[in-house]
């Protein structure tokens, strides 16, 4: 017997803001009780509970007669994954360190060698620890100066409050101290006995920076650094040099740095520049010197200054790197000789060399059409030695050391795909799609050599496009399964991600968000002109505000999708930005407006919610991922969004929800059981296009 498809029922409940009234029939599926339910499941109210498991016995259901394919690419995509890897050795000291997996390993291990050579020590086994838990994340394992103790966090419930615990390296025995609800990092001072840690309050920010001493309780530990703006979030860490523990403090678009001195940890922190509206910047430290990049003075794509580290006040700040428009410097590291950034222009990246003694500059780049590079983390800091990993959408990630005064480029590791993986069999392109104002949106993409580019191809178009948050063109195994299936893959690389600098990024918020959904549409338009589809012959795909978008465009242009992918999506847009109280809610003003404030920001946001949207229309076929223990998109938003589209659709596609009941924001945490939601999706969109005998 057929299972009917839930129908939830309606309690209308209204809220009035500027004068303006909605109501909305599904805000029973928000537990009153949601914070409990971040650290106890079982503790979600039974008529919440019953409405989520029917949804997921529907799509079960509904998808039944694919389960032998799902199995079926979740052996692909599994036999892609080299289950014996490991990354490349990071030396420290003495030590090289590294993360491992074991054949049929779920969870990585967090091992070390002898630098010269030696036996493999495993400091962390993620797969004894995670053992016959529905849900285990290993998060922040960092290690102690002297290398004999290793910090590290877990959390067991996918809602993000992680549990550090300190781990005696001579023994393998963790010592008596716990400290609970932390965002999952410890910085080490260089004692070795003290470390800092942020923790979460209540409503799951990172509000405060404590200090811990090794052998005490965590009710002793001392209170470092208190944010009192719920729209900025507190962190730590350290400069390159591990001289000074950094506190940072940040809302999407302004940013505070604080200082102490690693080798006197009860000092209190030393401000570097006080937060001014609008104003971005981090810091590393070299000499007598903080390094810091910074967007002051109209330096819209960041330049580069240096300061005093006794008097580091911005009226000190002097230019190294100046502003250029377009070029926009990422991210940037101190070493004892030299200053490396990862910068971008015209959509590619490149790392450049900055040699400190003479000011002599050179870069790393590469020649294909799109590509991916990556500056890659090491411990040490009087090195000569870089390294970064290169990928494109055709070719493997690629691992490579680097010596920054010799320019001898060393390949350590390329990705290995076990089942095989021919770069000639694939094209990968970079296309322009022109926009009604004038401006030109990259779109990335992959297919096979052979596959026909002329109209009848089905196309998976990706995007995201918020938060200034780049798509990266870097190969994936995983899509390798649609692609081999006659599928093109494509990447928007819409306005609201950085892609084209800061300025892409500005015409993609607030009151200008309108343009990501339009330039995701006109990329798909483009396509289509191209030959890469046709109309209805496409699947949108997004994730998180991805999965804004794909609402968004849902209800915009639904003829041009045959179905839509929406995984953890921020969907009920509106109504989590108007609740305080929620976790992100307060630091997201700055990147959407605040709707509690402002009758314009309100506006601007209903106008395109996808919740508040919805109306009686064919929508294609739309499959909802949820976690129940997300702290970054609710459950409930996913939830509310299907039952409002199964009330108001008019066509007779597929509107399907599946809630991982044991998990949050990233899914299932294991390796492989990952896989399976990626199987999943991939079926849907095979099985929406007629292509389930591929």
């Amino acid at each position: 017997m057929t299972l009917p498809a839930p129908v939830a029922e309606q309690r209308p409940a209204t809220d009035t803001h500027h004068g303006i009234t909605r109501t909305d029939n599904y805000a029973w599926l928000r537990a009153d009780n949601w914070q409990e339910v971040m650290r106890d499941p079982s503790a979600l109210p039974n008529d919440i509970r019953a409405y989520l498991e029917a949804e997921n016995a529907f799509t079960e259901e509904t998808l039944k007669n694919t389960t032998a394919l799902q199995e079926k690419i979740f052996e692909e995509l599994k036999a892609r994954i080299k289950q014996d890897d490991s990354s490349v050795p990071s030396p420290h000291g003495p030590w090289a360190y590294y993360s491992s997996y074991v054949r049929g390993g779920e969870y990585p291990r967090i091992c070390r060698e002898p630098r010269t050579g030696g036996k493999e020590q495993i400091l962390l086994d993620g797969n004894a620890m995670g053992k016959d838990l529905p849900y285990f994340s290993l998060a922040g394992a960092a290690h102690s100066h002297d290398h004999r103790l290793i910090a590290y966090g877990v959390d067991t419930k996918g809602s993000e409050y992680y549990t550090l615990r300190i781990r005696n390296l001579e023994t393998g025995e963790d010592l008596s101290d716990i400290i609970e609800d932390t965002g999952g990092g410890a910085t080490w001072a260089r004692d070795n006995t003290t470390l800092f840690y942020s923790k979460l309050d209540d409503n799951h920010r990172p509000h405060a920076i404590f200090r811990h001493k090794l052998g005490t309780s965590q009710t002793d530990d001392v209170l470092v650094y208190e944010e009192k703006d719920p729209g900025f979030f507190a962190g730590v860490g350290a400069t390159q040099s591990e001289d000074y523990i950094l506190i940072d403090t940040h809302s999407h678009e302004t940013s505070e740095v604080w200082l102490i001195d690693a080798r006197n940890p009860s000092d209190a922190p030393r401000l570097v520049a006080a937060r001014a509206d609008e104003h971005e910047y981090d810091v590393d430290h070299v000499g007598d010197k903080l390094i810091i990049r910074t967007n002051k003075d109209d330096a819209e794509d960041f330049k580069l200054c240096e300061a005093p580290v006794d008097t580091p006040g911005i009226e000190n700040w002097t230019d190294i790197e100046p502003h250029r428009a377009g070029r926009m410097i990422l991210g940037m590291t101190a070493f004892a000789n030299h200053i490396v950034r990862l910068e971008r222009e015209g959509g590619l990246p490149r790392i450049v060399v900055h040699r400190i003694s003479d000011a002599e500059e050179h870069s790393i780049a590469f020649e294909e059409e799109a590509y991916s590079l990556g500056l890659g983390g090491g411990y040490e800091f009087d090195t000569t030695q870089i390294r970064f990993t290169y990928s494109s959408m055709t070719t493997p990630s690629q691992v490579y050391d680097y010596d920054m005064e010799t320019r001898k480029r060393t390949l350590r590791k390329t990705q290995e795909v076990p089942s095989g993986h021919d770069p000639e069999k694939y094209v990968t392109r970079r296309l322009m799609a022109p926009t009604h104002d004038g401006e030109q949106v990259p779109i990335s993409l992959i297919h096979a050599r052979d596959t026909p580019i002329d109209g009848s191809a089905p196309l998976l178009l990706y995007g995201y496009g918020s938060y200034g948050m780049s798509m990266p063109a870097s190969f994936s195994t995983n899509r390798l399964s649609l692609v081999d299936r006659g599928f093109i893959y494509a990447i928007a690389h819409i306005r609201g991600g950085t892609e084209k600098g800061q300025r892409w990024y500005k015409a993609g918020k607030r009151d200008k968000k309108m343009n990501t959904f339009n330039d995701f549409i006109t990329a798909g338009e483009h396509l289509i002109a191209e030959k890469y589809s046709s109309h209805g012959n496409i699947i949108g795909h997004g994730g998180s505000a991805g999965g804004l978008l794909m609402g968004a465009v849902a209800n915009m242009a639904p003829d041009m999708f045959r179905g839509i992918i929406a995984e953890v999506p921020f969907v009920d847009t509106l109504t989590t930005i108007l609740d305080d109280t929620l976790p992100l809610t307060p630091p997201e003003w700055p990147e959407w407006g605040n709707p509690i404030e402002s009758a314009e920001a309100y506006k601007t946001i209903a106008a395109y919610s996808p919740y508040d949207n919805v109306t009686t229309k064919n929508y294609p076929h739309i499959l909802a991922l949820a976690g129940l223990t997300d702290p970054r998109v609710t459950y409930w938003e996913p939830a509310k969004w299907i039952a409002k589209l199964r009330a108001t659709n008019t066509s007779d596609n597929m509107l399907l929800l599946k809630t991982n009941m044991d998990a949050g924001h990233g899914g299932a945490s294991g390796r492989f059981e990952r896989l399976r939601e990626v199987a999943l999706a991939y079926v849907f969109a095979l099985m929406v296009m007629d292509r389930l005998s591929n």
